[in-house]
C-alpha cells in the first residue's frame, strides 16, 4: 500500500475492500501530524501509558517498541505506534519547555530562527524557574544566566508573598540591580528587567535577589523567565 510523500498518510487502493480503514487510519495520522505537538524530543522508550495521538521525537539508541527508529516521530494513533520520517522546516509545539522547535534534517532545534543546512543558528529562548526564596539578606539562583547566552533580559512575578523584605533586587556579583531594584514583594508583583544592551554571559552565571528594608525570612516563591538568543555551532 502507498503513502504520501510527506506526511505518510495511507492512500487506498483501487478496487481495496475495507476502503474506510484505510482513510480512516490517515485521517488519525493526519490529525497527530498537522500542528504538532511534542511530548518530548530525543527520547528513546515509548511511555508506559501513551494517550491516542500524542507524538516523541525519537533520539539514537530508541529501544522496546521504537526500537530502529532513531530519528523518526512515533505518534500513538489507534492503539499502536506510527512511524513517520520528518522533513526539513517541519515545526513542533514541544510541551515539556513550551517552546517551538524547528526540525533541520538532523535534529529538532528548539527556538529556531534561521538555521543553515548543517545547523547552525540564531536562536531565542526563554527558560522559567520558580525560586524559593531563603532566608538571609539574598537568595541565590544558581546558573540562572546560561553559558554563551546573549541576554535580552529578565521578568519576573511573586507567586507567594516574600516575608521579611520590603522590596527585592535582581542582579548578579557586581551589578546586583542589573534587572531591577524597588521591586515589590506582595503576591502578584511584578518585574521586567531589560538591559540597554544585550549582556553576554561566557559561562553560566548566578542571578543573585537581594533584599531590600530587612532580610528575607525563608518565605515566599519568586517566578523568573530569563529571555535570551544562542549562536549555535554547524555540526562537523
Amino acid at each position: 500500500m502507498a503513502d504520501t510523500t510527506r506526511l505518510s498518510l495511507p492512500l487506498i487502493a483501487a478496487g481495496q475492500a475495507q476502503k474506510h480503514v484505510t482513510a480512516n487510519e490517515a485521517f488519525a495520522r493526519l490529525d497527530a501530524l498537522t500542528q504538532i505537538t511534542l511530548e518530548g524530543i530525543d527520547g528513546v522508550t515509548p511511555p508506559p501509558s501513551p494517550s491516542e495521538g500524542e507524538v516523541h521525537a525519537i533520539g539514537a539508541g530508541a529501544q522496546a517498541a521504537w526500537s530502529g527508529q532513531d530519528g523518526r516521530l512515533a505518534a500513538f494513533v489507534n492503539g499502536g505506534w506510527v512511524f513517520v520520517t520528518p522533513l526539513p522546516g517541519w515545526s513542533a509545539w514541544v510541551v515539556p519547555t513550551g517552546a517551538l522547535a524547528r526540525f533541520d534534517g538532523v535534529a529538532w532545534v528548539e527556538g529556531a530562527g534561521a538555521l543553515t543546512p548543517n545547523g547552525a543558528g540564531f536562536v531565542h529562548r526563554s527558560v522559567e524557574v520558580d525560586h524559593d526564596l531563603g532566608a538571609g539578606a539574598s537568595s541565590t539562583v544558581a546558573g540562572f544566566l546560561p553559558a554563551n547566552g546573549i541576554v535580552y533580559g529578565i521578568t519576573g512575578r511573586v507567586v507567594t508573598a516574600i516575608g521579611g523584605a520590603s522590596t527585592i533586587s535582581l542582579g548578579v556579583a557586581g551589578a546586583t540591580d542589573r534587572y531591577g531594584s524597588g521591586i515589590g514583594t506582595g503576591a502578584g508583583s511584578w518585574l521586567r528587567g531589560i538591559t540597554g544592551q544585550p549582556q553576554t554571559y561566557y559561562a553560566a552565571e548566578d542571578l543573585i535577589v537581594t533584599a531590600g528594608g530587612g532580610n528575607f525570612n525563608g518565605s515566599g516563591v519568586l517566578r523568573l523567565a530569563v529571555h535570551f538568543a544562542e549562536l549555535t555551532l554547524p555540526r562537523a
